[in-house]
């Protein structure tokens, strides 16, 4: 059934004023305007609403009978779409994180794709950090939360594990290594590698498994992003460890990443908040999203491969 909410709003400003010219002007429209909307209502209900003479109006018993009913469906309607309205206003609005930027380059991008399909009016800021920053960014509120490598942090935080992401070696095609699939840390002595420096989040935690394990491996180079490291090998200085989310499919079609074990060696990332803080709209649903996205998707579980 059809429903004339202008013929509606036409009977109801007639009835409070009592007037056509004052309604009408309530409403913002002409007169004939209004008389139109309010003879298209009788109509349709085939009874006549209001009486008007050359000196007042009035309604008839029908519309005495329909008037509270008319103000019930006029406030009802308004206070529906008022609550519509201010739900898609929560949300909507900016969201700013932080993250390492392995993260930001090579996992948050697809997320970030879909987010933006689901909330095309949200816009995201990615503040790409080194760990310690990451941790302080959402300490400090300029973040309202960060992906982060697992590790400890001020009392005030808590983490939600969220992906794990194990170390891999990758080469080119034409190296001695490339046709393993899987290689045990101490085939790489004796090879130019290249490795995490010194000042990398990564490197205490190779060390730290390499010794557990009583394995020495020289570095013919080290540097401090997993991105140079993988130019590098593009270019034929050596060969590099580095964590599996640093190989992206298709940016060297010439280089192999090939499984390292025995240890197997990881790194845990994982969400990271102030204690009892209460997300905006916009930022708790991309943060559900990216954390369904990695008990999904782990990195681990991503093999390895030829480029192209």
């Amino acid at each position: 059934m059809k429903i004339d909410v202008l013929g509606v709003q036409a009977f109801v400003a007639v009835a409070d004023h009592k007037s056509f010219r004052r309604a009408a002007g309530e409403l913002s429209i002409t007169q004939t305007a209004l008389s139109r909307r309010l003879q298209n209502l009788e109509s349709f209900l085939g009874v006549r609403l209001v009486e008007r003479s050359t000196r007042s109006v009035a309604l008839t018993p029908p519309g005495e009978s329909f008037l509270p009913q008319a103000r019930r469906l006029l406030t009802d309607l308004a206070a529906a779409l008022t609550e519509i309205r201010e739900t898609g206003k929560a949300r909507r609005g900016d969201v700013t994180i932080a993250c390492v930027p392995t993260i930001g380059v090579h996992y948050l991008p697809q997320i970030l794709q879909r987010y933006s399909a689901d909330h095309p009016q949200n816009r995201v800021k990615v503040l790409d950090h080194s760990s310690a920053a990451v941790a302080q960014a959402v300490l400090t509120r300029e973040a309202e939360f960060g992906i982060n490598i697992a590790e400890s942090h001020p009392p005030s935080l808590e983490s939600v594990p969220l992906l794990q992401d194990d170390f891999v070696l990758i080469c080119r095609d034409d190296h001695p290594l490339a046709g393993h699939e899987a290689l045990p840390w101490k085939a790489l002595e004796g090879h130019r590698l290249i490795f995490p420096g010194a000042s990398s989040n990564n490197r205490p935690l190779l060390d730290h498994a390499l010794a557990e394990s009583q394995l020495e491996l020289s570095a013919f180079y080290e540097v401090q992003r997993s991105s140079t490291a993988v130019g590098l090998v593009a270019a034929g200085a050596g060969i590099a460890v580095a964590p599996r989310l640093a190989w992206q499919a298709g940016s060297y079609p010439g280089l192999r990443v090939v499984t390292l074990h025995m240890p197997t060696v990881r790194r845990t990332f994982s969400l990271l908040s102030r204690k009892g803080a209460v997300l905006s709209p916009a930022a708790q649903a991309l943060h559900d999203l990216i954390l369904k996205h990695g008990r999904q998707a782990p990195a681990k579980s991503r093999r390895g491969g030829k480029g192209g």
